[in-house]
């Protein structure tokens, strides 16, 4: 998974800056080093998405399991009383 996100991130990051030289009308590989920046910041965005998304749904299941022990304790020890 971390060198699929890698890989989108860099297509991403190069993508954007080819994209954004086509907009202003200047040459694809204008400023090659702003391709290997872009590349660069793209693929670093990608994979802290994917490790907030791992996180979340960790988040996620603690909140369920929680939310589960929660109910179970409501519904089913309130015959001791």
């Amino acid at each position: 998974m971390p060198l699929s996100a890698t890989m989108v991130g860099a297509l991403l990051g190069l993508g954007t800056q080819m994209y954004s030289n086509a907009l202003r009308k200047l040459p694809y590989m204008r400023h090659p080093w702003e391709h290997l920046l872009g590349m660069g910041l793209g693929a670093v965005f990608a994979n802290q998405m994917v490790k907030w998304e791992a996180k979340a749904q960790e988040d996620l299941d603690k909140l369920l399991l929680k939310a589960k022990q929660a109910n179970e304790r409501r519904y089913f020890d309130d015959d001791e009383d």
